[in-house]
This record gives structure tokens, C-alpha cells and sequence, in this order.
């Protein structure tokens, strides 16, 4: 569409170029026609005032004697101003050319770009219109992902509420109907009914979590400790569940002692979720072991078992909002879903990144965190 002129464009700049050289010679040549009628047939003027008729006369001689040297004069004249106007002629269709590759792309073919291989001194403009297209694209797809994401959530939001707010309900009714043949009953019915707000309280705890880790302003409370001290403590609470699943729990430090600069208590959410989760889903798994190394300017923590693994596109999915892998898990783990994803947020808020790997052998989770973490300016 842009570049090349369309043949009917190039036919009407062609003919403009022709007759503007042909109309600057004619005027010269006309010119001269002038003066020799007026020296021929001078007006009444001339004949009253002898100093205008002078002028008119060594006007006439001169052109008649350097007739070939005016007429080159007037040629290249003639040229130049056509190339002039040719020139600025090619400049308006090259603009209107941009202008229409322009309305293309508003009336909604984002994908189109305006190619600048021609654009002559129009170049630099194309190409920031191009620049400005593809931010503009990349906005309007940023924004359609937030706006696509938000209703996930609202919608995954309101189906974990609802089914056990529906459980809730129903036993507080049949309570309220007095619904039941004994004390024993109405008990049951309120333990059931307590235990699925417990479920509900636990939702909205970690919906607010996500949310404000989910801030890249959110402010961190800094820390420099030992991470194996850190690692042992967290571990140490989880004894007694390692016991009751016959699994050993570890830790593993390559390199001792470790100082890592960190919010403790937000890092302490991301290694009781790891932790958790390979007691509660490790099925068949015998060991969980974690394993902390310092590599150049990062510490490596790996937690790792040896239970079931974890298929390849779920791997994918595991840090999604409300991802589970079963959703049998969730019903006997009582599990929101989003503890892997506040846990990805607060390393990233750290300054680092989060993955899984797993195979037959193994499956690990493991995290890059810097040693020091970089100040944030401020504005």
C-alpha cells in the first residue's frame, strides 16, 4: 500500500512536472513576445514619458542580443523549479500514503506496520508511529490479560466460597429448622458447619496474601541471617507430620555458614507452602530433602522428594492462581490453591525466580535468591 506510487499518481505527477516546466518557459518566451510589441507598437505611455520608453527599448536589445543565453537562463529556471515542485509534490503523496496506512491500522489491523524501506525523509516518523503502534498493542494486550485475569478470579474466588458457604447454610438451617433427632447430631451439623467457615477463613487469608504480594511496592522487612538456622527452625515444625507420613524431612547446606539478606517471615511462608506441599502430595515418597547453596552472588534452595512426579504440562500450570494438580488433593488437603503463587510473588519480590523440575526420580522445587538485595530508589 505504501512505497511504490500507485500508476495513476505517478501519471498525474509525471504531467504536473511537464506542465509546470512547460508554463515557466511559456512566461519567459511571452516575456519577450512583450517587449518586442511594446518597442514595435509602443502605448501612448511610452510615448509620454521618453525615459520609460528607454528602458522598454535597451530591455528589447538586450534579450533580442542574448536571446540563446535567456533562454537557457529561463530552461534551467524552469527546471529547477519544477524538480522543486516535484519534490515537494512526492512529499504530500508520501504523507498522504502514511495517513492512509494510519486509518488502516486505527479501523483495527494492529498487526499491520508501515513498512519505511521508502519513506524517504519520512522515515524517522514511520518508524515511531511503528514503535508507538506496537506499545500501544502490547498495552491493550497487558490490559486484556489484567481484565481476563480479574474475572478468573472473582470467578475462582466465588466458587471455592460457594461450595463450602453452601455446606455452611445447609447445616446452620437444618439446626435452625431443628432438623435433628438428637443433641449428638445438632453438634455434628455445627462442627461440620464451623469447619467449613474455618475453610472459608483460610481462603480469604490467602487472598489477601496474593493480592498484596502481588504489589511490586510492597515493602519488605529486611533481614541479614543464617539460612540453615532458618531452614532448621522451619523444618523442626514439621517433625511430627513427617512421622505420622513415614517420610524423612532434612536439610542439606553445601556451603556453611550462608548469610542471605531476606524478609523473613514472607520467606518463611514460601518454605512452609514447599514443605507442605511434598508431605501432603509426595504420594509414595519416602524423603523430602532441602538442599541450600551459595553460587556466585545467589543462594540455591532446592526442596525435593521422591513421590510421585508431577506430569510435564502441569509443570507449566503449578504457579497459576488456584492451579491444583488434582483436585481430589484439595478436597482431602483443604488446599485454596494459591500458595504456590504467593509463593512465586514473594521471590519475585525478593529480586529472584521460582521453578519445578520433575521426573521418575525426583521432583523439586527451586528457588534463585540474591545474597543482598538492591535498594529501591526513590523517586
Amino acid at each position: 500500500m505504501f512505497n511504490k506510487l500507485k500508476k495513476k499518481e505517478l501519471s498525474e505527477l509525471v504531467f504536473e512536472g511537464a506542465l509546470t516546466l512547460g508554463i515557466v518557459y511559456l512566461l519567459y518566451i511571452g516575456m519577450e513576445l512583450m517587449f518586442n510589441r511594446l518597442v514595435a507598437n509602443p502605448p501612448m505611455i511610452l510615448r509620454e514619458v521618453p525615459s520609460l520608453r528607454r528602458f522598454v527599448v535597451v530591455v528589447d536589445a538586450f534579450l533580442t542580443i542574448y536571446d540563446d543565453v535567456f533562454q537557457w537562463i529561463a530552461a534551467i529556471f524552469a527546471a529547477i523549479f519544477t524538480g522543486w515542485r516535484l519534490v515537494r509534490r512526492y512529499k504530500q503523496m508520501q504523507l498522504t500514503h502514511i495517513l492512509d496506512e494510519l486509518h488502516y491500522i486505527a479501523a483495527g489491523n494492529f498487526d499491520h506496520r508501515i513498512d519505511a524501506n521508502n519513506a524517504g525523509s519520512y522515515v524517522d516518523v514511520v518508524d515511531s508511529i511503528n514503535t508507538l503502534v506496537e506499545s500501544t498493542v502490547q498495552a491493550m494486550e497487558e490490559e486484556r490479560k489484567i481484565e481476563q485475569s480479574k474475572d478468573e478470579l472473582i470467578t475462582n474466588v466465588s466458587h471455592d466460597i460457594r461450595t463450602p458457604l453452601t455446606s455452611i447454610i445447609g447445616y446452620l438451617g437444618l439446626i435452625e429448622d431443628k432438623q435433628f433427632t438428637s443433641e449428638e447430631d445438632a453438634l455434628r451439623y455445627i462442627h461440620i458447619a464451623y469447619t467449613k467457615a474455618l475453610q472459608m477463613k483460610v481462603l480469604v487469608d490467602d487472598l489477601f496474601e496474593y493480592t498484596k504480594v502481588r504489589q511490586p511496592t510492597t515493602p519488605l522487612l529486611l533481614k541479614t541471617i543464617n539460612i540453615g538456622n532458618f531452614l532448621e527452625q522451619i523444618v523442626a515444625d514439621y517433625e511430627l507430620e513427617s512421622r505420622k507420613r513415614h517420610m524423612e524431612i532434612e536439610v542439606i547446606m553445601k556451603t556453611s555458614p550462608l548469610m542471605i539478606e531476606m524478609d523473613v517471615d514472607k520467606m518463611a511462608r514460601v518454605f512452609n507452602n514447599l514443605i507442605s506441599n511434598a508431605l501432603k502430595y509426595a504420594h509414595g515418597g519416602t524423603w523430602v530433602h532441602i538442599e541450600a547453596e551459595k553460587i556466585g552472588s545467589e543462594v540455591i534452595v532446592s526442596v525435593k522428594n521422591n513421590g510421585e512426579h508431577i506430569p510435564e504440562e502441569s509443570l507449566q500450570e503449578l504457579f497459576g492462581r488456584f492451579y491444583r494438580v488434582e483436585n481430589s488433593r484439595s478436597k482431602e488437603t483443604g488446599g485454596t490453591g494459591l500458595g504456590l503463587a504467593i509463593a512465586q510473588s514473594i521471590v519475585t519480590l525478593h529480586g529472584g525466580y521460582i521453578y519445578a523440575e520433575s521426573d521418575e526420580a525426583e521432583t523439586k522445587f527451586v528457588l534463585h535468591l540474591p545474597l543482598k538485595q538492591t535498594p529501591v530508589a526513590k523517586e
